[in-house]
């Protein structure tokens, strides 16, 4: 049994800092029922044979759906299904109402527009703590190479590539990305948000972490405070970009720091929660002059109504 003073919340926290991919695991029972279970414990065992494996809560009302099915399927979700993994995240009758799939193999529903699948036979259950881990022999695979769907500290993230700035020995200059930037590359807008984005994104959550937040906590309190006090839990999850267990979890963190109070729909920060979120404010002013102090107050406006569009499009 877990020591009684065990904080499971900041166990769950410190796994998150280990990025996944996420997926939506499905089956159909003997009965006909058609189950599914966002799940990012998802991972390979085996080559020879082809074994993979996740696991699943022995609590979750799929999990006999699961144990008495020959075949399951892994659909490993493509960067903008974040709405899809939503929906099977969260309990509710018909999961499937409104979603477009295909019958796999055994009947398991596999999804169009996903990173890839997996269609597999059960091979072994083997029970670990407070969930079942189904081990599956891979019989049929799809590989769309898709930008893939990641979590990360409590929240979605994107793939993008890594900044590889290799300093050799005999001091020669870091490889950039400048003659990128003046080729007709350079005018492609999405390689150059993708690469504004790698740029600036790691230094910003450091500057967060500084003043004793994650990416998770400091971006609920952002949009808290910027939100309509009417909008609905729909519309904040997707302004957070986070899963609802993972807005719950730093609404938790926030209240066990102090800093806010109440519930999601309707919260109030404390004193030293507007200290807080002044700290935060500061740092995203700051962030901002340095990385685009060479703008003007229209070119801003301009970039800004871009990115707007981007966003919205």
């Amino acid at each position: 049994m877990t020591a009684p003073d065990f904080d499971t919340r900041a166990f769950r926290r410190a796994l998150g800092n280990f990025a996944t991919g996420i997926t939506i695991v499905t089956a159909k029972g003997p009965d006909g029922k058609k189950v599914g279970v966002t799940a990012n414990s998802f991972n390979s065992v085996s080559m020879e044979p082809p074994l993979i494996l996740w696991s699943i809560d022995k609590r979750s009302s799929a999990l006999e759906t699961f144990q008495n099915s020959k075949h399951f399927a892994v659909n490993i979700l493509a960067s903008d299904q974040s709405d899809l993994s939503n929906n099977f995240a969260k309990p509710q009758d018909n999961k499937y109402a409104d979603v477009d799939y295909l019958d796999g193999l055994g009947g398991a529903p596999v999804f169009e527009g996903v990173a890839g699948y997996f269609e597999c036979e059960t091979y072994q259950l083997v029970e670990g703590g407070d969930h079942w881990i189904i081990i599956g022999k891979v019989i049929n695979f799809v590989d769309a190479s898709r930008p893939p769907l990641v979590y990360h500290q409590g929240g979605y993230s994107m793939v993008i590539p890594h900044p590889r700035i290799q300093k050799a020995a005999d001091n020669e200059q870091a490889a950039d990305t400048s003659c990128l930037l003046s080729s007709p590359l350079g005018n492609n807008l999405f390689y150059l948000m993708i690469q504004a984005v790698n740029s600036s994104h790691a230094n910003f959550v450091s500057q967060h972490l500084k003043v004793g937040l994650r990416n998770s906590e400091s971006r609920l309190l952002l949009v808290l405070d910027s939100a309509d006090p009417n909008t609905s839990p729909a519309d904040l999850q997707k302004a957070v970009a986070m899963p609802a267990r993972e807005i719950e979890e730093a609404m938790h963190t926030l209240q066990n720091k102090g800093l806010l109070t109440g519930s999601l729909e309707n919260h109030q920060l404390t004193e030293a929660g507007h200290e807080k979120l002044k700290e935060l404010w500061d740092i995203v002013r700051a962030e901002q002059e340095r990385v685009f102090s060479n703008l003007t107050d229209s070119e801003l406006e301009i970039f800004k109504k871009a990115l707007k569009m981007a966003v919205s499009a």
